[in-house]
């Protein structure tokens, strides 16, 4: 490469250098690969590249990632720790006219990591934000398990004591889409665990592995089989993410087992009070109930 090259923005596909062209002031949320480092998209490239500061979680591991394409951007540490620090820097940045560029160390920024905050103080700032959407775990996970994708919720880590996680299961027990989790490789088989106790051994569920890695695994089945597999005495290595079937749906209740609920509570309360209280038990729409259970009465002469 030549010493034009080397002072030059941008970045090397293929023994191919590419000149970056100049960014417009914003905040960049980069997303990064998972695990490969070929997932990176040519738009996120020419993004590390030309931006005026590039911020990262870790920058040894970002490093690496500018190493491989030859981007001579120097990172900047912005994480957890750092952040009531760095993050003014950064949005001081911003209000001087420069690009800056948000990376995580993989994956899309913003998603179980500090980046919310700087985005926030950047819209709050009146600074525009621009997205350039990558590799992301939850998402590969999702279309690599076989579980449903017309309605999902990603519900980031499990608490790591046992009561939280297995209230925490509780209450998302009933939400009718998959649930998406991250976990850690140590904590799998309790999760599973709990997870079979509180849902039900039989529920569909999927463990996926060190996505687009070399040893990428998707390990399929009910929570109790799963759970047994992932048993204590099980080494488990790499980074998981865990995805579990929506519920099955509850079959309606027919016609003469609502008249039947709506006579006995009837027997105890009034008209309406029966009828509102039906509606609660059968998830029936209550006008409905109050009309039928009116029809009812005068079936039996009041």
């Amino acid at each position: 490469m030549t010493d034009d090259l080397k002072n030059q923005r941008g970045y090397r596909v293929a023994n191919t250098f590419v000149p970056a062209r100049p960014l417009e002031p914003a905040l960049y949320l980069v997303a990064t690969p998972i695990g490969n480092l070929g997932d990176m998209t040519l738009r996120a490239l020419e993004t590390l590249a030309g931006a005026d500061v590039l911020a990262c979680e870790d920058t040894r591991v970002t490093r690496v990632l500018l190493d491989r394409y030859g981007i001579v951007n120097r990172p900047f540490a912005y994480h957890e720790h750092n952040a009531d620090e760095a993050g003014p820097k950064l949005l001081a940045a911003l209000e001087e006219g420069k690009s800056v560029a948000l990376v995580s160390d993989a994956g899309t920024p913003l998603v179980s990591d500090p980046g919310y905050r700087l985005a926030q103080m950047a819209i709050e700032a009146g600074r525009k934000v621009v997205p350039i959407p990558g590799a992301s775990a939850p998402l590969a996970a999702l279309v690599g398990s076989g579980m449903p994708s017309d309605a999902f919720l990603f519900a980031g880590f499990l608490p790591v004591k046992d009561k939280g996680r297995r209230d925490r299961l509780a209450e998302l027990s009933k939400v009718p889409a998959t649930l998406i989790f991250f976990e850690s490789p140590h904590r799998i088989g309790a999760t599973l665990a709990a997870a079979a106790d509180v849902l039900g051994g039989d529920r569909r569920a999927c463990v996926c592995r060190e996505l687009t890695k070399t040893f990428e695994e998707f390990r399929r089945g009910t929570l109790e089989e799963l759970a047994a597999y992932y048993h204590d005495d099980r080494v488990v290595k790499g980074e998981i993410v865990l995805l579990l079937a929506p519920p099955e749906a509850e079959e309606a209740p027919g016609e003469v087992e609502v008249d039947m609920l709506l006579r006995e509570l009837a027997a105890t309360m009034p008209t309406a009070k029966a009828a509102t209280e039906a509606a609660r038990l059968v998830g029936l729409p209550r006008k409905d109930l109050y009309q039928r259970l009116l029809a009812l009465k005068g079936e039996n002469g009041g």
